[in-house]
């Protein structure tokens, strides 16, 4: 696999812009994904069921970060209480939405690295070319 065309993808998914080209917007609003790119028509969501590789992205993310914190936490006061127990169920709540779009996003972008489109985009201009 190509290290340029790796980081090149993993940029876009934080910037939450199209895997393919860099330029269309994943989100028209807060919770409402675009269902295609404008730009270079990248069908974002093929099937229903499709980011359900996100939600394992995002619960991972979630879980790694609260057990995380516990084990941290009990290391450092060397017990695990009622305050820390607390912290961890407001995180728990919150940060399923905190991750959620950068989660579809880089869903999107292994979707990309492992099954990229296979035929060539015409009458498309690349990233380069838009920012000229």
């Amino acid at each position: 696999m190509d290290s340029r065309r790796v980081n090149r993808l993993l940029r876009r998914a934080l910037r939450l812009k199209c895997p393919e080209c860099g330029l269309g917007p994943l989100y028209k609003s807060l919770f409402k994904m675009n269902a295609r790119c404008e730009y270079c028509g990248l069908v974002y969501e093929r099937e229903q069921g499709y980011f359900v590789g996100a939600i394992y992205l995002n619960v991972i993310a979630t879980e790694s970060l609260l057990l995380g914190t516990l084990v941290v936490y009990g290391l450092i006061t060397g017990r695990i209480d009622e305050t820390i127990l607390t912290v961890l169920v407001a995180l728990a709540l919150t940060l399923p939405l905190v991750y959620f779009h950068h989660t579809r996003s880089f869903w999107l972008c292994i979707d990309h690295l492992l099954n990229p489109r296979n035929k060539p985009i015409s009458n498309v201009r690349s990233e380069e070319d838009w920012h000229k």
